[in-house]
């Protein structure tokens, strides 16, 4: 009989291991979990607030302001593909006279 109760006290040691070590993985594993969710909330959060903070331009259309807009008509003229007379009149344009 006394082999028998050392097996068993054996067994109960081991098996009762295995409950201590299952139940630390099963915490570990939802802690990991929530840490993670935590992480994909907080990138999503600054993806959200970086989209928010950045204008954003209609398709096809593009902003500038008219000092880039006579720039831009200047180098045009510089290269020879808009004429003076062409140049003056976008000009006028662009700034409302």
């Amino acid at each position: 009989m006394p082999g028998m109760m050392r097996r068993r006290a054996r067994r109960r040691a081991i098996v009762g291991t295995a409950v201590v070590a299952g139940g630390v993985a099963h915490h570990m594993a939802k802690k990991s979990s929530q840490s993670q969710a935590e992480a994909e909330q907080q990138a999503l959060d600054a993806q959200a607030a970086q989209q928010q903070a950045a204008p954003v331009a209609a398709p096809g259309s593009t902003v500038s302001s008219p000092i880039d807009e006579l720039t831009k008509l200047a180098a045009l003229r510089d290269q020879g593909v808009l004429t003076d007379a062409e140049f003056d009149a976008q000009k006028a344009k662009i700034l409302g006279g």
